[in-house]
């Protein structure tokens, strides 16, 4: 029997102009990463479409016609509009010392993990931006490979909402100079860099504590996002960040879901999630009971 990679390898990948769907939105939502993730797989050569290599975006394929291999494994991929009746969305608390990848070379607890038991057999999930070690708070995890390219990605200008508490206090001109926006430390302008800046901050409370000193609260919006940037900005201006919680992604809020729970998403809550990104309401998988 003729190995049908050699058959459908005779197939050349789509050329401009013919109708088909995004190689990376196919591997996204066939369950293989972020739409981020596997435009860096494509491009570091890892993804084979009917035998040929692809290291250029973009590319369009035939979900269930082309053959799509990652790492050499066939990957079964299907219809965008099959994949979104498999969809699963589930909102998490996170807490301090849990990391936000899917594994750890170093052992450490992971949000994926904090979430196996409402994932269907056979199906993944993976984070939709991360959280730092020590901070706490809202974790998006789905398969919806688009919508969390949407989400994360800049030029969405999706807000995420933090709940901050410094060590120090804040004064007028040091909350200007963080709306203004600073250089953080190994990036200056003529390197590429974006100078970081809060989008929204507003001072909750400040006190001074006779053991711990002055302490401030504040609310914290970024539509962008560096790594670890609330606790960089702050330190440019002298603040410590004695804890950080993320409390909101767009209209996606956190509530009084307890730290270290997690549940699923109501239809209401997606469909608020999808218009955000500028996407059509969806369909979703209810997670396992």
């Amino acid at each position: 029997m003729t190995d049908p990679r050699f058959e459908r390898a005779r197939s050349p990948p789509l050329e401009g102009g013919q109708t088909g769907e995004r190689l990376q939105k196919v591997l996204a939502a066939s369950g293989l990463g972020s739409r981020r993730d596997c435009e860096l797989a494509i491009r570091a050569g890892r993804v084979r479409v009917n035998g040929r290599r692809v290291t250029a975006l973009p590319c369009l394929v035939r979900p269930g016609q082309d053959l799509i291999e990652l790492d050499g494994s066939i990957v079964r991929a299907v219809p965008d509009s099959i994949a979104r009746s498999r969809y699963l969305y589930l909102m998490l608390n996170k807490p301090r010392g849990v990391i936000s990848t899917a594994r750890d070379p170093q052992g450490r607890g992971n949000v994926v993990g904090m979430v196996q038991a409402a994932i269907p057999a056979g199906s993944r999930v993976y984070p939709v931006g991360r959280l730092d070690a020590d901070s706490t708070g809202l974790v998006l995890l789905t398969n919806d490979g688009e919508l969390a390219w949407r989400l994360t990605h800049p030029s969405r200008g999706v807000p995420k909402e933090y709940l901050v508490t410094l060590h120090g206090r804040l004064n007028p001109e040091t909350v200007e100079k963080l709306r203004r926006g600073l250089w953080l430390a190994g990036r200056a302008p003529g390197d590429g860099a974006k100078r970081a800046r809060i989008e929204v901050l507003r001072v909750l409370r400040q006190r001074k504590d006779r053991s711990e000193g002055d302490q401030s609260q504040v609310a914290v919006t970024l539509t962008e996002g560096q790594n670890r940037e609330i606790r960089r900005l702050f330190a440019r201006v002298g603040l410590k960040v004695r804890r950080l919680e993320r409390q909101a992604i767009g209209p996606l809020r956190l509530g009084r879901l307890p730290a270290g729970r997690h549940r699923a998403l109501t239809e209401a809550e997606i469909a608020a999630l999808r218009r955000a990104a500028g996407l059509g309401p969806g369909r979703h998988s209810p997670p396992s009971s």
